[in-house]
């Protein structure tokens, strides 16, 4: 089983930055990908950023320029950089693990962080 703990959500201006955390633990494998999906207000759960545990880095459209993600392998954590937040970032923010084992798929989720972006 693994563990997803997030952090670092809260109450920012449009224009603000916010930085997330989000550390792993326990049965995690040396491959993984982490990510950060988020889930609006009436919209369906979509994905942020991810990021492999050899560094690669996938972002949506919407965010690429604006948010930046990282991770420290040392610490099993996944960070989300984001600045220059807009209205339309306004949702819970969510940890992601994906981890296989053969044929086998594992995904785990935190239990998510409210980021409000104010007008």
């Amino acid at each position: 089983q693994v563990q997803l703990v997030e952090s670092g959500g809260g109450l920012v201006q449009a224009g603000g930055s916010l930085r997330l955390s989000c550390a792993a633990s326990g049965s995690i494998f040396r491959i993984n990908v982490m990510g950060w999906y988020r889930q609006g207000p009436g919209k369906q759960r979509e994905l942020v950023a991810g990021i492999s545990s050899g560094g690669r880095e996938n972002y949506a459209d919407s965010v690429k320029g604006r948010i930046t993600i990282s991770r420290d392998n040392a610490k099993n954590t996944v960070y989300l950089q984001m600045n220059s937040l807009k209205p339309e970032d306004t949702a819970v923010y969510y940890c992601n693990l994906v981890q296989s084992n053969g044929p086998r798929r594992y995904d785990y989720w935190g239990q998510g962080t409210q980021v409000t972006v104010s007008s």
